[in-house]
């Protein structure tokens, strides 16, 4: 069911919606999730009267502490909406905004929590309106559970749905994956859960799909037939700039192949669903997670860039990886004998690939979302020469006047309506850390 701008509170597309924010002073809350917020108010999918949006975090603030933080970061995405006016949105946005002071481990903070979200709802909805509550744990995986457990003892709605957001990773490997997905799950049910990678919310992304599956002219191309190989590269040309600690819990391979690049991966290889309803997309994928044939010690590459031991936040004498490549092999009809390669590094001196001598179809997710096929055509001239051209679709000389939403905005739109074809599911995860 389409949902109206107008009518996004609930799952049945109206009520009172709460958007319980955790780690609300944190730096992903306030670079990436209230400004997201704030873009689908701009837009008038959050109606003024429909919504409340809570923070809690530990960090000893008062309202208007949290609001100046976030001022800043909200007038930078509201430069970004070109048919709003920033200031007079970003002033009745923040006025939504209550924070809520307390650890992640004792109950009287919850209490608090629950009591100031039923004040709302009953002062907006009424006794008997239709409510939903969405709580997002921008938090480390570490907190999750006990997070979780307070969440399900002592905020959980009665009156309408419950929707839980989690931030990858989702565990180390598949021992700390399936604990955690088992012990959350003894505390909500699948659907109530939304693992989000926000990559699936990228515009070339989520423009895989619709690329493979209504243009004939690509679907008898994309096979073993016509395909050598499949490269999937994500280059940074900075270091970990101070967040060496997390990184280094968990390397390149965990931070952006096991997570981004594994789900691009499914999306480029998946058979064409039989609609496009959620679980029958998460099902293809997790049908292509199932056929990938083990690791080749001798098809994986593994370094580090110089300098990252001079961060003062990467433990002395790390072997971390900051850069891998992979090779996976998909041992099915359509693309039996072609490898996939895989390479993320990080403080690499370029982001884009190389140009070669050969048909290429290209998919640019960042920076400038992109689309082009590589060519070789005669030269204008009086000699056969030949060189490389290509036909590109750059999304932001083509579609010049349109704003381009960011990944978490796109997700959380998912979210409150429920959707939930681009996030993780339960099976899928594990399969993928097997």
């Amino acid at each position: 069911m389409l949902l109206s701008r107008s009518h996004i509170g609930t799952s049945k597309g109206e009520g009172y919606l709460s958007i319980i924010v955790f780690g609300a002073s944190g730096d992903l809350a306030k670079k990436k999730i209230f400004p997201a917020i704030f873009s689908l108010y701009c837009q008038g999918f959050l109606p003024h009267d429909k919504v409340q949006i809570f923070g809690y975090a530990r960090s000893a603030l008062t309202n208007n502490d949290l609001r100046d933080q976030l001022s800043r970061y909200l007038h930078v995405r509201a430069k970004a909406q070109p048919m709003t006016s920033s200031l007079p949105h970003a002033e009745r946005f923040l006025s939504l905004i209550t924070y809520i002071s307390g650890p992640y481990n004792v109950e009287e903070g919850y209490q608090k929590l629950e009591q100031v979200i039923v004040h709302h709802e009953m002062l907006r909805a009424g006794k008997d309106g239709q409510t939903g509550r969405l709580f997002y744990l921008a938090l480390p995986p570490s907190v999750y559970l006990q997070v979780g457990r307070n969440i399900k003892a002592y905020c959980m709605n009665t009156r309408g749905w419950n929707r839980v957001v989690l931030e990858k990773p989702f565990g180390k490997d598949l021992d700390s994956s399936n604990q955690l997905s088992s012990e959350l799950g003894g505390l909500f049910a699948e659907e109530q859960i939304y693992r989000i990678d926000h990559y699936l919310g990228k515009e070339a992304v989520q423009n895989l799909l619709v690329l493979r599956f209504s243009n004939r002219i690509i679907q008898p191309l994309w096979s073993r037939d016509h395909v050598d190989n499949v490269q999937i590269v994500f280059k940074e040309d900075f270091g970990t700039e101070g967040r060496g600690g997390y990184f280094d819990e968990y390397g390149i391979v965990r931070d952006v192949i096991q997570n981004h690049l594994v789900q691009v991966l499914c999306l480029i290889a998946m058979e064409k669903p039989a609609s496009l309803s959620p679980e029958c997309i998460r099902d293809e994928k997790l049908k292509v997670l199932k056929c990938v044939e083990g690791i080749r010690h001798s098809e994986v590459v593994l370094g580090q860039y110089d300098g990252y031991l001079d961060d003062p936040t990467v433990p002395k004498g790390s072997n971390t990886p900051t850069f891998a490549s992979i090779v996976l092999r998909i041992c099915n009809e359509r693309w039996d004998g072609v490898p996939f390669i895989i390479k993320a590094g990080k403080a690499l001196d370029r982001r884009k690939g190389q140009r070669r001598g050969r048909n290429e179809f290209v998919i640019r997710l960042q920076p400038a979302e992109a689309m082009y096929m590589k060519f070789t055509v005669k030269r204008p001239g009086l000699d056969m020469s030949t060189t490389q051209s290509e036909m590109d679709l750059s999304f932001l000389q083509r579609y010049k006047g349109i704003v381009i939403p960011e990944a978490y905005e796109r997700l959380f739109l998912d979210i409150m309506r429920g959707d939930q074809k681009h996030f993780v599911r339960r099976d899928e995860l594990e399969t993928s850390f097997g």
